[in-house]
């Protein structure tokens, strides 16, 4: 859900930059609580349809996992066959992983050339200031993702 939300924080910025006159017609408190529940809804489906298809696996014995364990080494552990769950997996990972990622550099592509459009260095600054935060907790969540 961390990237998703991500995503639509970036779309907040572009239109606080890139459309600043519609900003408070575009970015309601009607559509943002809608986007935030849709991100919130594709998450929860799609932790219920990983939850369902671990169901459905057996185990070849009884195992009790006193933490937190990864999907991926769950799967690993079912003498069933787990090709659809894998299947699953990997779909999943790519459309919440790259959609986001795709947003957020399409964004902030539209962003930069927005900026760089400003002709007074002060508006620049100040347009530039308003992305920093986010700009930097984008990097430490992706820069952490690619690293681990």
């Amino acid at each position: 859900m961390d990237n998703l939300l991500l995503t639509l924080m970036v779309y907040d910025r572009y239109v606080a930059i890139c459309h600043p006159l519609h900003y408070t017609v575009i970015m309601n408190p009607h559509f943002c609580v809608l986007l935030v529940l849709i991100c919130l809804l594709i998450s929860t489906v799609d932790a219920l349809l990983h939850t369902l298809m671990l169901l459905c696996l057996s185990f070849c014995k009884y195992l009790e996992i006193p933490h937190f364990c990864d999907l991926t080494q769950i799967l690993k552990m079912a003498c069933s066959h787990t090709f659809i769950n894998n299947i699953v997996v990997y779909v999943s990972t790519i459309l919440l992983g790259i959609s986001p990622v795709s947003g957020i550099i399409f964004s902030y592509t539209r962003i930069v050339s927005s900026i760089l459009r400003i002709p007074s260095t002060g508006g620049k600054y100040k347009a530039f200031s308003t992305c920093g935060s986010h700009l930097s907790v984008v990097s430490l969540f992706y820069g952490t993702a690619i690293g681990v």
